[in-house]
């Protein structure tokens, strides 16, 4: 069957479930990556070592941020050429956004070996915590291209209909990094060192097979002789902006969650916020694993002006959130207690501010997948702008205000509550941008 079948099939709840449950299932495993390291971290070296995790995750989201930008961005503008029925510009793109990712992963990598002990010095750690981020920071580093690779290739890979060997490719890093997680910290005594390598190792093996699958001329995008249209590159990162803003921000915004926390209670509180945290990424993936898997389709449409493809893609969408959304904020409520212990003994005092303040913060689960969405379908049009202007808004601005604003007012619950605050505000704004383009996209 030819990979173009697909997007010339009906838009049935079915046939978008095809492209968008193995992203979701892919995203669910990527985030574990992170939790599983969390989990081996806190019950075998200690909540000391699980608040560094998060107190590098700002330069970690850096990292990502970039990758997402050229991830999200590359495969709107490649898919768009696709849908125009330009294949061999299309991959030469792809061909010269990958060499991008490598050249962009290099110079990021030596600028964190350059700049990670003036980051560290600068939060007045204690010297333990302090020591467990250069640990933790300095071996993840190692693997910046790989991760750059993953995130590029498992959108490409979605777009190539191969959305299959994508989730195998997720999975086994997944459970690869639970492996090693637990060779390295609990058998070889490596600390928390051992769980960043276990990480990066896990993350490598989408970027190895991506290498692989994209050198056979048999796929639908595959490498060629690259075209350096560095107008392709400004439109990917110009389309991709918003998701970079997402990650970049969320960077900022740990950042000002760990300083308040740190204010307000001291590292427990930044263990407390890690713990939370974990568990709003973990449903948050499901919005975002849904998004990436529809991204494709919704630039093919526009590509091709299907209009009423397009009209009942988005329709379906948005009613398939609204169902995950309520599952999602019922088991959070249900499975609190359950979901904090297994960080936090229950005789630790992490466990009491987790299990506040989780159950808080699932209230923006209500909200999170509808602007997840949004942000995504205007980068898929290949309107990045609006895109970016939804995300910087919701992740910076709105995140900012409540940040500042109910802290002061009502002290740790306010901090708790900021996250649900922001989302509902920025849940207004998608509302108001979406009916303002309805016309023009016709979606």
């Amino acid at each position: 069957m030819n990979n173009q079948n697909a997007y010339n099939k009906p838009v049935t709840l079915g046939n978008i479930l095809k492209f968008a449950v193995p992203t979701i299932a892919m995203s669910v495993f990527m985030s574990f990556y992170t939790m599983v390291d969390g989990l081996f971290v806190s019950n075998l070296i200690g909540t000391d070592a699980l608040s560094a995790i998060n107190l590098t995750a700002p330069v970690i989201q850096l990292v990502t941020a970039i990758s997402t930008m050229l991830a999200t961005g590359g495969s709107a503008v490649i898919m768009k050429k696709m849908g125009e029925h330009k294949p061999k510009e299309a991959r030469e793109d792809f061909t010269f956004l990958i060499l991008v990712n490598v050249i962009v992963g290099l110079v990021m990598c030596i600028l964190g070996y350059v700049v990670m002990d003036g980051i560290f010095g600068n939060l007045k750690l204690s010297p333990e915590v302090a020591n467990y981020c250069t640990a933790y920071l300095s071996r993840y580093l190692v693997f910046t291209i790989p991760i750059l690779l993953m995130n590029n290739f498992t959108l490409y890979m979605i777009a190539s209909e191969k959305a299959a060997l994508s989730l195998i490719c997720s999975v086994t890093g997944g459970v690869l990094n639970m492996v090693l997680d637990y060779v390295f910290i609990a058998i070889l005594d490596l600390g928390i060192g051992g769980a960043a390598f276990a990480t990066g190792l896990g993350y490598s093996v989408t970027a190895v097979a991506g290498l692989f699958v994209f050198s056979s001329k048999k796929n639908l995008l595959h490498f060629t002789s690259p075209a350096f249209r560095f107008k392709v590159l400004a439109g990917a990162a110009i389309n991709g902006c918003s998701e970079m803003a997402t990650a970049l921000v969320t960077g900022i915004i740990t950042m000002m969650f760990n300083w308040t926390m740190l204010r307000y209670v001291g590292e427990n509180g930044v263990a407390a916020v890690t713990i939370i945290m974990y568990v709003l990424m973990f449903a948050s993936s499901l919005y975002t694993g849904y998004s990436y898997g529809v991204a494709p389709m919704i630039s093919y449409y526009y590509g091709e002006k299907n209009h009423e493809k397009l009209k009942r893609l988005v329709s379906t969408s948005l009613k398939v959130i609204a169902g995950i959304s309520f599952v999602t904020v019922a088991a959070s409520f249900a499975a609190t207690k359950a979901l904090v212990s297994v960080f936090a003994r229950q005789d630790n005092p992490v466990y009491e501010l987790a299990v506040t303040g989780n159950r808080i913060c699932t209230l923006a689960l209500f909200f999170i997948g509808f602007n997840i969405f949004a942000s995504g379908m205007f980068t898929a049009l290949s309107n990045g702008i609006i895109s970016a202007i939804l995300a910087f808004s919701r992740s910076f601005v709105f995140m900012l205000i409540t940040m500042l604003v109910l802290p002061a007012l009502l002290g740790v619950h306010g901090i708790w509550l900021a996250t649900p605050a922001a989302e509902l505000m920025a849940l207004s704004l998608s509302m108001v941008l979406f009916l303002k383009y309805r016309k023009q996209y016709q979606y």
